[in-house]
């Protein structure tokens, strides 16, 4: 999986008939900024309202997943959001001119095809991905319906279904390794049983359905009569019954494309938790509903574990900024610039590293023979790691400083000595307004609390 995140290198456009809605829409991809996510933004509406695609956007779950925020909402998002996911990519910005996306072939293997023409890019930040720390499980027992997430070092998926129908049966699908989506779930197109389609024409669904964008099983024995009539819906001169059950003759890619484009719906509807996922996901007949459901409890545990989340580091994985790139940020150097690396910067936390060794300038007059980090310097280091947190929210912080204003409610926990590694966790509290940052910020040794405060800074252009 990738350490880095990742966008494209350039806008992409397709353009095509939505599923359920049977309007023509044009959705372009567009490159985006580090810690961006997953945005939709409806181009067609006044001020061309944004819309994140988040669980907690979900409002309607009819045969898709439709997500609405700021006036604007975005049906059957799951094909789309599958894509990105199975690429990989982290920062996206999806442009649509109209209510849905298009269904192209009923996968999402046509959104991918352009995607990787326009090519992936490598963005100078780790991706934030949510570990299941434990059993995670959401049980339906009216659907017979039960998805369970397990922690794994990975991302693997499998999905069993079964509708008690002669001409699907009981199907498995897995996904070992999310490398592997494209190549084995992304052509994978969606479908419904016949005694549903005429259900789903009557609720106002299904508008741009076509024998070319679903798949139709037909699991009872149909009259010459009703093969008319669904010819009409259809607009269709005839239509019929291959004899393993799909209509109008239409080969399915492979023999268990139904349980595939259920593991891809799943993949899509999880992308809803905002971060991508480290996990074991085993689904039993799992429907959007459902996912959703499930998706809401991983972001809640998601939430739980940010509040409590101890920073780690791990030595060996790249960090977001080395010393280079942090004293091309900061305007501090030698003896005072005290942070040795950056290793997670978002829109709202930064986590940074100071390696504590006996060669640091202040231990001869500190304490001799008893050297211990004076708090005042523990301190600076905290607010140098906010400084850079700051600083990333304008475009060329080399033309800014940054001051503090306050400190309140610090607090020395535990002596830091020669041979520790200090993790310093910096959180805004607010949002920041007129050049004013407020945060909170812990720091840690092994694990434990050593110090803690909050702070308050300004940011100034340099004259």
């Amino acid at each position: 999986m990738n350490d880095k995140q990742h966008t494209i290198k350039a806008p992409v456009t397709v353009s095509g008939i939505g599923l359920h809605t049977g309007v023509q829409a044009t959705m372009t991809f567009c490159p985006a900024p580090i810690n961006h996510g997953y945005k939709f933004q409806r181009v067609d509406l006044p001020g061309q309202p944004i819309v994140d695609a988040d669980v907690d956007n979900v409002v309607d779950l009819s045969r898709g997943t439709t997500i609405e925020q700021n006036g604007a909402r975005v049906n059957t998002v799951e094909h789309t959001l599958a894509a990105l996911v199975g690429l990989q990519l982290d920062n996206v910005l999806i442009q649509l001119d109209g209510p849905e996306p298009p269904i192209m072939d009923g996968s999402s293997y046509e959104f991918i095809k352009p995607l990787l023409e326009a090519g992936l890019e490598e963005q100078n930040a780790l991706r934030n991905y949510f570990e299941i720390p434990d059993e995670i499980r959401y049980v339906d027992n009216a659907r017979a319906v039960e998805i369970a997430g397990l922690p794994l070092n990975s991302y693997r998926l499998t999905v069993m279904v079964d509708y008690n129908s002669p001409v699907l049966g009981s199907q498995h699908a897995s996904l070992t390794h999310i490398d592997q989506f494209t190549s084995e779930i992304a052509s994978s197109r969606t479908f419904c049983f016949l005694h549903e389609l005429e259900a789903l024409y009557k609720s106002n669904l299904i508008k741009g359905g076509d024998l070319s964008n679903a798949i139709v099983v037909v699991d009872r024995v149909v009259s010459d009569e009703e093969l008319g009539d669904l010819a009409t819906m259809l607009g269709k001169p005839k239509v019929a019954v291959k004899k393993e059950g799909i209509l109008n003759n239409v080969d399915l890619r492979y023999k268990n494309e139904p349980a595939r484009h259920k593991l891809l719906d799943l993949v899509g509807d999880l992308a809803l938790v905002g971060r991508p996922l480290k996990g074991q996901i085993l689904a039993a007949r799992p429907g959007h509903a459902a996912n959703v459901a499930f998706a809401k409890r991983i972001k809640k545990k998601m939430m739980e574990a940010h509040a409590s989340a101890v920073p780690t580091y791990d030595p060996a994985r790249e960090p977001v900024m080395d010393i280079n790139k942090i004293a091309a940020t900061l305007p501090h150097r030698y003896p005072f610039l005290l942070i040795d690396k950056i290793i997670h910067l978002d829109a709202n936390t930064v986590t940074g590293v100071k390696n504590v060794t006996m060669n640091e300038p202040f231990f001869p007059g500190h304490f001799p023979g008893n050297p211990v980090m004076p708090g005042v310097l523990q301190i600076e280091a905290m607010a140098q790691t906010g400084g850079i947190l700051v600083l990333s929210t304008v475009p060329d912080p080399e033309n800014y400083w940054t001051y503090f204003l306050g400190i309140e409610n610090c607090r020395f926990r535990r002596m830091v000595k020669p041979g520790d590694t200090i993790l310093f966790k910096c959180e805004l509290t607010a949002p920041i307004k007129r050049g004013i940052a407020k945060m909170s910020g812990k720091a840690y040794v092994n694990g434990k609390v050593v110090m803690e405060a909050e702070m308050s800074a300004s940011i100034v252009k340099k004259s």
